[in-house]
């Protein structure tokens, strides 16, 4: 009997073996693969993840500058629109000041030259005054002087100014400002030598004021002088706050006039000072006599500043005569200084309201 040939089958059990090995060496293969991918895909998110948390941040950051870049553009444009109504209020109050400046001027010039003429019909009054006056000089009032005056004939008589009374109280200003007529030549002579200062045109005819106004002073009268500047002080040392006779006392104060030819005026000038001596001294004098130049310009204390304008001169010179007593006269003896045009009247004013006499010596004089 013969042997059937035997046939192939691909499909044996050894061929399932080595598919199932090969299929599950792929599907672990891919399981590898799938889990490799699986840890490389979290990373990349966790770190897409952070990037987008940080671009978050960047932006909210970026969102809250943008906020605070339009509150401050707000701001600055509110600002700019105030800087601007300020900047138009300004100009506006600008405008005006000027508008008022120039009025002032034109005041101011009209004032001057109605000053300049008043000052002009004075000086001839002056004249007049003094041409009369030299006339009605007799040479027994001649005799009655305590102290013996030189001068030029009749021009040693201070024309429209007599002496009187029981007590006479001589005030004399010494500030720097009695140095010259102009601010100017004060400030230049205030830098100069003392010979300089002492020998000036103006110094020298208050000092002849003065001459002729103690030698005229009655033998049967009482009298003290007193100089001021920020401060008051008499003439004749060791006599503050008492009257002298004007017999007894001739010989001293003819040494305190020699003392006074070698004063330096200098300081400012303080009327209250002044005026507190009137005030102060007892029993009160029935006659004074003011020599100065201008408005005070110190107080009842010292300045605070070095430059005083003309209407705080005339504040202070209103403050100064608050404590002046009443029923006293006063007689002003001006020798008028530059850029103080409100003295004259103020200081003529003075003398209508006490029953004094205002005087301006004339250039020339003695």
């Amino acid at each position: 009997m013969a042997r059937r040939k035997r046939q192939f089958n691909v499909f044996s059990l050894s061929f399932l073996d080595i598919m199932s090995c090969g299929f599950g060496a792929v599907i672990l293969f891919f399981m590898i693969i799938s889990a490799q991918i699986a840890v490389e895909t979290d990373e990349t998110v966790r770190e897409e993840s952070a990037e987008i948390e940080r671009l978050e941040a960047r932006v909210s950051a970026s969102g809250r500058q943008l906020n605070r870049l339009r509150d401050a553009l707000a701001g600055a444009i509110e600002n700019r629109a105030g800087t601007r109504a300020e900047a138009e209020e300004l100009s506006r109050a600008v405008n005006e000041a000027r508008e008022r400046i120039s009025e002032r001027e034109r005041s101011e010039l009209e004032r001057r030259a109605e000053l300049q003429q008043l000052q002009a019909e004075l000086r001839e009054l002056q004249r007049e005054t003094e041409r009369l006056a030299e006339e009605a000089m007799t040479r027994e009032e001649a005799g009655r002087q305590i102290r013996a005056l030189s001068g030029d004939g009749d021009r040693a008589y201070l024309t429209g100014m007599r002496m009187g009374g029981d007590r006479i109280l001589i005030l004399l200003d010494v500030s720097t400002s009695m140095l010259d007529e102009t601010l100017v030549n004060v400030i230049r002579r205030r830098n100069m030598p003392f010979e300089r200062k002492v020998n000036s045109p103006k110094w020298q005819r208050v000092l002849a004021t003065v001459d002729w106004i103690t030698a005229q002073i009655p033998p049967d009268s009482q009298f003290q002088v007193y100089l001021f500047n920020d401060q008051a002080r008499p003439l004749i040392d060791g006599t503050e706050g008492t009257w002298l006779s004007a017999s007894e006392q001739v010989g001293r104060l003819d040494e305190a006039m020699e003392k006074l030819r070698q004063l330096e005026p200098s300081g400012g000038s303080s009327l209250h000072a002044a005026f507190s001596v009137i005030r102060d001294l007892a029993p009160r004098a029935d006659n004074v006599y003011l020599i100065t130049d201008s408005l005070p310009t110190v107080g009842d204390s010292p300045p605070t500043r070095s430059v005083i304008s003309g209407r705080e001169r005339v504040r202070l010179y209103e403050l100064a005569i608050r404590i002046l007593p009443t029923n006293v006269p006063v007689n002003i003896i001006l020798f008028p200084l530059e850029g103080d045009p409100r003295a004259a009247p103020a200081y003529w004013n003075l003398t209508l309201t006490t029953g004094g006499t205002y005087m301006s010596p004339t250039e020339d004089w003695p």
